[in-house]
């Protein structure tokens, strides 16, 4: 990536849209486990904004009565969008959930400034599920899974989640590591023009390949990219705080490549790390795995990786 001058941490301690407490204190796991620190180590200024936060919500009744917290997740994603669209004006930023309901809010966010600045807004969206449903086909009601439908423009939420500015083409989306998608959502996807790669093109082909394609077509759009890193991309026994494990996830050395080519590409200008749930890790390993991760991202090379322990 085109080396940042600051990199902006923005926590965002929202649990709203997942069915378990927990997320909203994955921020402060990031804190202790020294993300500021390991960026300011590989030379960055690091600015550490105060949490995104919301007041008082009224609840927000839905014909879909499977739907829970619409109103405070609708609160959440303004407060979300505004601060990513300014940070975003500011340097690199680092969105630090939280539940995936945050990447609704940055992805608009983000995608409203590339706007502004006349570019084109690519996302890869690095998790086991597709976050694909609507407020009308959701059946759990965990509103974590519907932000890439809201950032695409999918219909139901106009008038429920706040107006979207600057909607992301659908086929400048790519999924990488899909395991468990739901019935409505593989149906959606197939209709839509987004890129999906699941675990299983990922064991025929590799991740090197399927990833570098989408890079070469960012690259080849003069875009720039936004990543979604949810913990569950990764697998659980590697990775085990997170609230919606999946098994068969991505490997530790799979986990590293797609950072370090991100990182070569030079088209990264935006980060979400979400759904780290330190009430379920393990003395901290999830949470030092993903600094490590983000490191690579912005340029650690393996040889300048130290050797961690888990035992």
């Amino acid at each position: 990536m085109a080396r940042p001058q600051t990199c902006i941490l923005v926590p965002a301690p929202i649990e709203a849209g997942a069915g378990r407490r927990g997320a909203d204190m994955g921020a402060r796991a990031f804190r202790a486990a020294g993300m500021a620190e390991t960026l300011r180590d590989l030379g960055f200024a690091v600015v550490e904004r105060a949490p995104v936060g919301i007041g008082p919500v009224e609840p927000l009744p839905h014909p879909n009565a499977a739907i829970r917290d619409l109103g405070e997740i609708a609160a959440w994603t303004a407060a979300i969008e505004q601060a990513a669209y300014e940070a975003a004006g500011a340097g690199f930023p680092i969105f630090l959930g939280g539940d995936h309901s945050l990447a609704a809010g940055s992805i608009a966010g983000v995608s409203r400034r590339a706007r502004d600045a006349g570019e084109e807004l690519f996302v890869l969206w690095l998790d086991a599920h597709s976050d694909f449903h609507t407020l009308d086909s959701t059946v759990s009601g965990n509103l974590h899974g519907v932000p890439m439908a809201y950032v695409t423009g999918r219909e139901s939420f106009a008038g429920w989640y706040p107006p979207l500015v600057a909607p992301v083409k659908p086929e400048n989306v790519c999924m990488v590591g899909l395991r468990s998608v739901d019935p409505a959502e593989r149906e959606a996807l197939a209709r839509s023009a987004i890129s999906v790669h699941d675990m299983r093109a990922i064991d025929e082909n590799g991740v090197g390949p399927l990833v570098g394609g989408f890079l070469d077509k960012v690259a080849s759009h003069g875009g720039v990219l936004h990543v979604s890193f949810d913990v569950d991309f990764l697998d659980p026994e590697i990775a085990p705080g997170v609230g919606t494990t999946v098994p068969g996830g991505a490997t530790f050395r799979e986990a590293h490549l797609v950072m370090e080519m991100l990182h070569d590409a030079g088209l990264v200008r935006s980060l979400d790390v979400v759904e780290l749930n330190p009430f379920l890790d393990e003395r901290g390993r999830t949470a030092i795995l993903l600094v490590d991760l983000v490191a690579s991202l912005v340029g650690r090379r393996v040889l300048d990786r130290p050797t961690r322990r888990w035992s």
